[in-house]
Parts: C-alpha cells; structure tokens; sequence
C-alpha cells in the first residue's frame, strides 16, 4: 500500500477555513474598488453632457444634453448602492437616486434622475440621445478589474499572513 503524505497540510487548512470564513467580506471590499473606478468615469461622462435650453418637440428635437439643474442633479444623485449577495454572486448598482430642482407639473418635488439620466442615454422622442453610462463603463472596465484583482491579492495576503 502506497503512503502520501503533505508536510504542512494543518497550516494549509487553516489558511483555506480563513479564507472561506472571509470571503464575502474580501469580495465585497473587490467590488467596491472597482465600481468606485466606474462611478469615477460616469461623473466624468456627467460633467461632460452638454447644457441645453427650451424645450424640444418630435418635429424639432432638442439636441443630446442636460439642463444646469439636471446636471447638478445627476451628480448629486449618482451613488453606489450596498453590496448584495444574490445566489453566491457579490454585486453592487451604480445609479441615480433623489430628485434634481426642476419642477414640472407632473413632478413638483422636482424630476426623478434616474428618469432624467435614462432619458439622456438613450433619448425620448423630443430629445437626442447623448449616452454617457456606456461608455464610461466601457473606459473604466479594464482599470476596474485590475483595482478589482489588487484589491483581492491585497486582501487575501492580510488574512493569510
């Protein structure tokens, strides 16, 4: 009968069961890094739309942008949303939250910006599309996983040392 055997086994356990006891935990500080990476390049998107006035019609639309005041809302508004844990995978939202300051007859509290921000991505029937979430994601995904893949290294050396 054959015999194996692995020196330092018990050590490689312990490290293994504080890993598995801390997982969550050093995911969630991973995807955090990295949507703060994303979040980052959409302010960046926000504070680029251009500001436009008056009203546009499905004859004569607006061209793509925002008002001062959407602007502000949008990002004011921006956030990131508490970490999740759906069904083992560890996520969070970036997204628009609150209400800017221009009130309208069907929002006198002022308008949802995540109904304004919709509406400047992907345009309305009296206003031109000016996507600006797209592409900031997709200019922030490589740096973001790489924050991502540093911040589980960091993590996982701490809570094996």
């Amino acid at each position: 009968m054959a015999k194996l055997s692995f020196p330092g086994l018990s050590e490689y356990e312990l490290v293994l069961s504080r890993l598995g006891e801390k997982t969550e935990e050093i995911a969630g500080k991973a995807v955090y890094e990295g949507a703060a990476i994303v979040a980052d390049e959409i302010r960046k998107g926000i504070e680029g739309l251009p500001i436009v006035s008056g009203f546009g019609t499905e004859e004569k639309p607006l061209p793509g942008g925002v008002t001062q005041s959407q602007k502000k809302g949008l990002l004011n508004g921006l956030g990131i949303s508490n970490i999740r844990n759906d069904y083992g995978y560890i996520n969070v939202k970036i997204g628009f939250d609150d209400y800017n300051s221009t009130m309208t007859k069907k929002y006198p509290n002022g308008q949802p910006n995540a109904l304004v921000a919709r509406g400047v991505e992907g345009g309305t029937s009296w206003k031109q599309k000016h996507p600006f979430v797209r592409p900031a994601v997709n200019r922030s995904r490589k740096a973001a996983e790489k924050a991502m893949q540093e911040a589980l290294d960091r993590e996982i050396k701490k809570t094996t040392q």
